[in-house]
This record gives structure tokens, sequence and C-alpha cells, in this order.
């Protein structure tokens, strides 16, 4: 008993200084996540719903505000984020592309700075693109819908497709090849993961699990500013596709389609019967594919190759 005393007061000290250092740890990855999201030149701009908050850079088009300049060959992109995303993710979803062409990139619902319309959907997404591009007095874009920021994408190519030059569909959330005999259920993380202190705990399992680097979860962070959002995903954007699934006539697209995937990504599969990116193509009606063999959900390590694919695309449409 004299022995275990020590022992068990050894290991008390020890939990404590554990769990000091993992708070600490929190405290100041949540700190400097915090300082990212301010770093980025954000604006804000009230719509008839309520703010949206977005960044407008790159190259400003100098030939009025189509959004296209035939003489610098300089496009817009609106970049669509995907789960636990915001302005800034929007942003580094188009990497070195901002170098090249205009990129608006918006927080949807429910992410940092940007109010809910109505229940969030796809369509009241979509919508409020659609508003923000009026005010800008943008008239044609390229749509880029990264993960699940591809449903509203193409939600908005379906409902605007002249002010649509190309939809570019990145580790996209992708439309069902038939209508499922049962809807789905929820489609993302519960709630209750939606708090910093859990997901911190739980960043570990990040690579296991999703093959994501633990380290994503810093771009996650603070979740206060994505819990909305992150909620209204997996509750109605995740699941629409397939709940309105006619409402979805992607035979019936207009813009042409460029879609970027890895086989081995599982956050969104790409194969049956976890997946259905692949099975789903043939509704496409003008589709270009560029699909990596490895690199997961972020498709890690072909930063350069997925650039290039999207640059060549926009060429090919631009205009």
């Amino acid at each position: 008993m004299r022995r275990a005393l020590p022992a068990a007061g050894l290991l008390g000290a020890g939990i404590a200084i554990y769990s000091a250092a993992w708070a600490l740890s929190l405290s100041r990855a949540r700190t400097a996540a915090r300082a990212r999201l301010l770093a980025h030149p954000v604006r804000r701009m009230a719509l008839s719903h309520g703010e949206v908050a977005y960044v407008d850079c790159g190259p400003q088009p100098s030939g009025g505000g189509s959004g296209f300049d035939p003489g610098s060959g300089c496009e817009t992109i609106l970049s669509v984020h995907g789960l636990y995303g915001g302005y800034d993710q929007a942003l580094d979803s188009v990497g070195s592309l901002v170098e090249h062409c205009r990129v608006i990139a918006p927080s949807r619902f429910g992410y940092p700075g940007s109010a809910v319309r109505g229940d969030g959907s796809p369509a009241a997404q979509a919508a409020v693109f659609a508003a923000l591009l009026d005010r800008l007095g943008i008239e044609r874009v390229f749509v880029l819908g990264a993960s699940a920021g591809g449903t509203p994408a193409i939600r908005f190519a379906l409902d605007h497709p002249e002010r649509v030059s190309g939809l570019i569909l990145l580790s996209s959330a992708a439309p069902w090849p038939s209508r499922p005999a049962t809807p789905p259920g929820r489609m993302g993380p519960p709630a209750i993961m939606n708090h910093d202190w859990i997901m911190w705990l739980l960043s570990p399992f990040f690579s296991p699990v999703l093959g994501m680097d633990p380290r994503t979860i810093h771009g996650m962070l603070p979740l206060s500013e994505r819990r909305t959002g992150a909620d209204i995903d997996a509750s109605i954007t995740n699941r629409d596709m397939a709940v309105h699934f006619e409402d979805y006539p992607i035979e019936e697209l207009k813009p042409p389609v460029l879609l970027l995937h890895a086989r081995n990504d599982r956050v969104a599969p790409f194969a049956p019967p976890a997946g259905h990116v692949q099975s789903s193509m043939h509704r496409y009606p003008d589709l270009t594919t560029s699909i990596f063999p490895t690199g997961g959900h972020l498709i890690t390590g072909h930063g350069r190759q997925l650039e290039e694919a999207i640059r060549r695309f926009i060429g090919q449409h631009a205009g």
C-alpha cells in the first residue's frame, strides 16, 4: 500500500501535466487559427437575407464587370468551399490560380461571417451566389465546388447556366447515379463533434480513418465560427442530391464540367459500393476528368497537376 501511494501520485501528476500541455497546444492552435482568418482581406456585403463574408482577390479584369477581359485572358472563379470551411478554405482551394484569375471566395451559410437564408438549402445558397455576383457586377464565372461545396456549385450551374463558363468539381460530392430506394439520413459528423476540444482530441485519427493529415485540424479551427454551417451541410446540403433527386437533372447541365478526384478518397469515395463518383460520370453531358490514383480527399502531392488541369480547362472554355 505504501508503495502504491507514491505511484498513484506520480500517475496523477503525469496526467495533470499531459492535460495542461494538451490544453495549451489547443489554445495556441485556436489563437493561430483566428489570426489566419483575420489576416485575409475579407469583405462583407449586406444582402436581403443578411451578411455574406467573402474575399475578392487576384487580377481584376480591365474589360468591365463581365468577369472576363479578352485582352488579358483573366477569368473569374467563384470558389465554393466544403465542410468545415469558409472564405479561407475557398481561397485555399484555388491555390496559385489566384495569380492568374480573379477569385471570389465567399463563406457559405453558417460559416465565418455569413448569415443563413431560409433552411440553408443548396438552392438558397445558389441564389445568394447569384445575388453576390450581381452586386459585384460579374456576369459569368467558372465555378469551383470542393467537397461538400460541390452540391451548391452544381445547383448554381443548373439554376444559372448562362452565368457559368465551366463547372469544376474538386473532390466533390457526386450526383447519385439513380434515385436511392431510401433517402439517406444525416451525411456528416454528428453535431456533438463540432467543438474545438472534441475535434482536437480526434485529430490523431484523421489519418487512419479519413486518410487525411492530422494537421488538417488547424484549418478547421475555430469550430465556433463553422459549427452552424457544418450542421447545415450534414443535415441538408450533403443529402440534397439524393432527397431531391429529380431536381438535379445532371443530364441537362449546360456548362462543361471538369471532375478532379483521387481513387483513394475516403471522404467522398470514388468507386462503388462506398461511393458513386465513378458510377455517376455518365450523367454529365460534357465531362472532362482528371483522376489521380493517390492523394486522398485533399489530393495531396498533386497540386501542380491539379492546377494545370484547371488552367487547361479554363483556357478551353474561356470567354
